[in-house]
């Protein structure tokens, strides 16, 4: 590399750098943070997308700041430039963001020291090679930059607000940027410096000033407290200090590309660019792929479980160019996970679900490249000149058939793949995918967002009463923040304090009422149905029944207690059933999500099986005797790392705050909880599995029910089973081996009828044999029989066939039901001689079937198609009959 190297004894590793930065900014104040999840508790994305995303809500002030200085190194994924990943030096779905934070504290002046003394002094880069950039109105920074750290005037870049500024959105905080690049050829001097030339420039540290706040016609005021949010990519510096012409080449990502090129038999330098490319793209998603299964997500086509799908999919079709012809994913995921355990031991913790998930995975992809191939042949039986651009997208995008294979295929036939015609559908979904994208918003537009945002968090108060005096704080009515509302109206309305139980950790909202005297004077009365959470604001959501209601009032909430004894005997039940999932199935099964209802439960775990119905009874045994026990819960506060010491389960990828709430039932249970439970597990009274399930690849589902809820799911079943023994003439014991005695009797009856159709079919047949045409050395019959199945028309077409000699060509059509003409059956049978001519009964009768709407196939020597319109079976009859007998003798047959 050109230019001054960094200093010996700097950090040079990728978990050197890392150390390195967390430390400079801890010694100075900053409180360290965990990375957060990939996925984000925020719902206007679908994963963590950058490193200020976990502190979002602190930002906007809707959240307490964990302190007033914070430092993170933050796993981030972002896919909107995926087409660039391995093509260029820097672009990536997984990487690191390095960080420092000011919420309110320190700002500009600070920040930009900071990091110059990190990157020239810890890190060891020469002044000669750095270049700063400006908001082209941020005078301020350009004289901190050249005054006070002492930049060189000329390498100090105003640039636009496209560059740098930083905006939440349309409206909300907003700020000026300030960059640090770094310059590989400094030799070239200092003037006309051009940061875009990325042959040239690197930007590695980027410095967001957040002070203004702009409002709904862009003016900017300046916020009272103003912010620092700063970036670092850690695989940029990797890059720059261990001199390599690329994130790819360094030891983030290296031993990766290393793996796979052994797994492919290749080595890396001796490729071309193109085999390079799919080596570097195999490294990165790699790394992705492990890091968003650690965190919770399963392959699917929705949301962050299609992004995952796609990059494992990738993973693969570049192991295929490469030559591996063998799964080899879980082999990846290895060496991903050994790669980066030290930073994310969570990673070790998770190896058996990561590497199940990712041969589950492969395999189903193998198999949808072995469906693509099918349909790319289909294509080819068309004898097209060319494959257009449409059709080899929908094999690319629909089924994931790689382009690279289907040019190979059709180069094989020799074809050729319309290549702009393939840009063009790539283009246009391209257009349609950054058109549905989710920019990180900041904004609140919504009326219940505005009100929520503008209140104090709610004291919750249900834990210990069920009914609580409060002040209505805010009321939203008819869907518009209003300040009154009368009887009738729907309403959202937030109180200082409440008993209402908000929905959340998979535990549905309280429902209840609200009492007191209205604003009129009158009586009050409003109907709570729902209890959200809008971060720490709790939301009542119901309609007025009586009176009217004002901001300011004092109310009496009073929680409804038979639904919440129901929702606490469910959720304390759910507990149960983890544990019991534990000891039963695989002690390492986590919770993949949950519902706690007032009549049900449901509970979502990582398991790559079915739980077995014997496994199953063993845990309502075991359960119903936890319940039948009486243990007495123990529910306390305490540190997240003391509760984690004391063994408590959390919900993998959860957020929890330093202090968390730990619900015990003990000998048995230990999780962190901020539902609702029983005091005893004997108030639960009885648990009942209703039901097992799959819900997506590796998550299994239970449902069950649990409390009084379990008295009405049986009171269903016995009145079902009442009737049936009515029905059947037999008591509640001999109904299974009644029932089973009628399939079988169905059965048999099922099987005569078949056996009499199939033999009315050939009777009827028989007849038609004296029909046939002569065609020189051939007999040709083209003939109709309505009010036969498939199989017996089968059985005539042979029949018929093996009559007429090997020169036989056989074609019977008819409606199984003559009253319905939506559905037609058509057979061909054909004897060696005609088969010898070119004629296929496969490829024949699909041509037929086309007339009616239909299709279908099957051997040379026997076919069977189907339509969906009966009106036309006369005229496909006739026009099979003349093409049969063009193709077999003199067009006047």
């Amino acid at each position: 590399m050109a230019g001054a190297a960094p200093r010996t004894g700097c950090p040079r590793s990728g978990a050197e750098i890392r150390a390195a930065f967390l430390a400079f900014f801890e010694q100075r104040g900053h409180r360290p943070m965990a990375s957060a999840s990939l996925i984000p508790d925020d719902p206007t994305v679908l994963l963590t997308i950058a490193g200020m995303l976990p502190f979002k809500p602190v930002f906007l002030g809707q959240q307490e700041r964990p302190a007033s200085r914070a430092t993170s190194s933050q796993k981030c994924i972002r896919t909107n430039d995926i087409e660039n990943v391995g093509r260029t030096a820097r672009h990536h779905t997984f990487f690191e963001m390095l960080g420092n934070f000011s919420f309110g504290d320190y700002f500009k002046e600070q920040a930009i020291q900071w990091a110059w003394e990190l990157s020239t002094e810890v890190f060891g880069l020469s002044p000669q090679n750095l270049v700063v950039s400006v908001f082209r109105e941020d005078d301020e920074a350009e004289v901190i930059w050249r005054d006070r750290v002492g930049v060189n005037p000329k390498r100090i870049i105003r640039m636009d607000e496209a560059d740098n500024f930083w905006a939440s959105g349309p409206t909300g905080p907003c700020g000026p940027c300030s960059e640090i690049y770094y310059d590989f050829k400094p030799e070239l001097g200092d003037e006309g410096i051009d940061l875009e030339d990325d042959s040239r420039f690197i930007e590695f540290y980027n410095l967001v000033f957040m002070q203004y706040n702009r409002d709904a016609e862009g003016t900017l005021t300046p916020l009272a407290n103003r912010n620092i949010d700063t970036g670092m990519g850690l695989e940029r510096m990797a890059q720059i200090l261990q001199a390599v012409p690329n994130n790819y080449e360094t030891d983030l990502i290296y031993p990766l590309i290393e793996t796979a090129a052994g797994l492919a038999g290749i080595e890396y330098p001796a490729l071309d660019d193109k085999g390079k490319t799919s080596l570097k793209v195999i490294g990165d998603h790699s790394r992705a792929i492990t890091q968003l299964i650690c965190d919770g997500v399963t392959a699917s086509n929705l949301g962050r479980g299609y992004i995952l799908r796609r990059l494992l999919r990738r993973v693969v079709r570049h192991g295929r160019l490469l030559g591996i012809d063998k799964p080899f994913l879980t082999a990846m995921g290895e060496a991903s996970i050994a790669l980066m355990q030290a930073a994310y031991p969570q990673l070790l913790e998770r190896r058996e679900v990561i590497l199940a998930e990712l041969a589950r995975e492969e395999a189903r992809f193998l198999e949808t490249l072995e469906r693509g191939e099918k349909l790319l042949a289909e294509v080819l039986v068309a004898k097209p000149t060319q494959i257009s651009g449409e059709q080899a997208f929908e094999l690319y995008d629909t089924y994931g058939f790689p382009l690279e294979l289907t040019e190979e295929i059709a180069e094989e036939h020799g074809l050729t793949v319309d290549l702009a015609g393939f840009e063009a559908a790539m283009e246009a979904q391209r257009q349609r995918a950054k058109a549905a994208a989710v920019s990180l918003d900041l904004t609140l537009q919504e009326a219940i967002d505005q009100v929520a945002a503008a209140a104090e968090a709610t004291a919750f108060k249900g834990y210990e009463q069920l009914e609580h005096p409060s002040c209505v704080l805010a009321l939203v009515v008819n869907g518009e923040p209003a300040e009154r509302a009368g009887a009738g109206d729907a309403v959202q309305l937030v109180l200082d304090t409440t008993p209402f139980y908000g929905e959340g950790g998979g535990q549905v909202g309280d429902r209840g009422v609200l009492c007191g005297q209205g604003a009129d004077g009158a009586g009050l009365i409003v109907a709570i149905e729902a209890v959200s959470r809008n971060r720490s604001v709790f939301v009542h959501t119901g309609r007025v029944e009586r009176g009217s209601l004002a901001i300011g009032d004092l109310v009496n909430a009073q929680v409804d207690r038979a639904c919440r004894r129901r929702a606490q005997a469910n959720h304390t039940a759910t507990h149960l059933l983890q544990s019991a999932l534990k000891q039963v199935v695989d002690p390492g099964i986590g919770q993949a999500g949950s519902l706690v209802d007032f009549d049900r439960l449901r509970f979502d775990f990582h398991c790559p099986r079915a739980v077995t119905p014997a496994e199953l009874e063993q845990i309502e045994v075991l359960i119903n005797g936890w319940i039948a026990d009486a243990h007495t819960l123990q529910v306390q506060e305490m540190a997240i790392e003391q509760a984690k010491a004391a063994g408590a389960v959390a919900m993998f990828g959860e957020k929890y705050a330093d202090v968390v709430r730990v619900v015990d039932v003990p000998g048995v249970s230990m999780e962190l909880c901020g539902g609702t439970h029983v005091a005893n597990t004997a108030e639960i009274g009885l648990f009942k599995i209703v039901a097992e399930s799959g819900v997506a690849a590796g998550i299994r589902r239970i449902e069950a029910v649990a409390g009084p809820a379990v008295l009405a799911y049986l009171n269903e079943r016995d009145a079902v089973v009442k009737q049936l023994g009515e029905r059947f003439k037999a008591q509640p014991a001999e109904i299974v081996e009644r029932v089973a005695a009628l399939q079988e009797e169905l059965k048999a009856t099922g099987k005569a009828l078949a056996a009499a159709r199939e033999e009315l079919a050939l009777a009827k047949s028989a007849a038609l044999a004296g029909q046939a045409e002569a065609l020189g050395a051939f007999q040709l019959l083209v003939a109709r029989l309505d009010g036969v199945e498939g199989g017996g028309l089968q059985s005539a077409a042979q029949g018929l066939a093996d009559q007429l000699g090997e020169g036989a060509a056989v074609v019977l059509g008819g409606l199984p039901d003559p009253a319905d003409l939506g559905k037609v059956i058509l057979v061909a049978a054909f004897g060696k001689a005609v088969i010898a001519e070119g004629q296929q009964a496969g490829k024949f009768i699909g041509g037929v079937a086309k007339r009616c709407g239909g299709g279908g196939g099957g051997r040379p020597n026997l076919a069977q198609a189907g339509g969906r319109d009966g009106a036309a079976l006369a005229g496909a009859l006739d026009a099979a009959r003349q093409e049969l007998a063009v193709a077999l003798g003199p067009a006047s047959c």
